[in-house]
């Protein structure tokens, strides 16, 4: 993350710390009267989370700010996120996975799709180890510590108020590192997040043609924000067309993909294949 975003966070952190001190407020009460987790208010205040607009205007309105107040605040966050869409994020600058994090942390409806990898806020510990350990330059305690923060933020999945939409080609599901048996654990955390109320979980058979050729995989943060991530770093924009143009694609795959019960029969299909591979081991 960079600098400049750094300090534009803490900024709006502190202003809004500030007003609910005003405000006579606890942190928890603050939460509770605006519909978030009491986590999201500490986040946002030590500028550890960008909310959405949806979660600054409910703090907003908990904290009774008038009409000038609520504009400033607005105007901080525009600011932040100005700061995001400046470029490219280095992965020597943040955390890996960090800007994907803090964006879904900070959205109520999340729409991802993957074409290679699972999507991180489904993704099993030892999978994301994976992941992490494939980057450049990765090192064993830099991994450790984004596998523990990336499955900290898969919190988001079970919290009331929020929606979460992933479609993924099947050769996600049989694009695997390590072993079988880690596929066999991934499988059952896909068919645990698929049963949720909060979660729809689509794949795209092999046997449909897709409606367009994926490049490359990309995640949704309400209707303000795409990610996309590479091997060294993360992009994420707020350009309006940029995001119009994301969301129609993710339209066009969405409805090519199977949910429900044709989802949980592939998968239970090919958990079957992955037993029948026994130990076998990827170079």
């Amino acid at each position: 993350m960079g600098s400049e975003r750094r300090e534009r966070m803490k900024a709006l952190g502190m202003r809004l710390r500030g007003l609910r001190t005003e405000a006579d407020l606890t942190g928890a009460a603050l939460a509770q009267r605006a519909g978030v987790g009491q986590p999201t208010v500490s986040k946002v205040e030590t500028g550890r989370m960008v909310p959405s607009a949806d979660v600054l205007d409910r703090l907003a309105r908990a904290l009774g700010l008038d009409d000038a107040t609520a504009r400033e605040v607005r105007d901080l966050l525009a600011a932040v996120e100005a700061a995001a869409d400046s470029g490219p994020v280095s992965g020597e600058d943040a955390p890996a996975g960090a800007v994907l994090g803090d964006a879904v942390r900070s959205a109520q409806l999340v729409r991802s799709f993957q074409c290679v990898v699972l999507p991180a806020m489904l993704q099993s510990a030892e999978y994301a180890r994976h992941v992490f350990a494939s980057a450049p330059n990765s090192s064993p305690e830099a991994v450790g510590r984004a596998v523990a923060a990336r499955v900290e933020r898969q919190s988001v999945l079970y919290e009331p108020g929020r929606e979460s939409v992933f479609v993924l080609t099947e050769g996600v599901l049989r694009t695997w590192p390590g072993t079988p048996a880690l596929m066999l654990a991934q499988f059952d955390r896909l068919l645990a997040v698929e049963s949720l109320s909060t979660v729809r979980l689509g794949v795209i058979p092999w046997r449909r043609p897709v409606p367009l050729l994926p490049r490359h995989g990309f995640t949704l943060c309400d209707q303000r924000a795409v990610v996309v991530e590479a091997f060294a770093d993360e992009r994420v924009t707020v350009d309006p067309a940029e995001v119009a143009s994301y969301e129609k694609t993710f339209g066009r795959f969405e409805r090519a993909a199977v949910f429900g019960d044709d989802v949980r029969e592939l998968l239970l299909r090919l958990m079957e294949e992955f037993r029948g591979m026994g130990d076998t081991v990827t170079p």
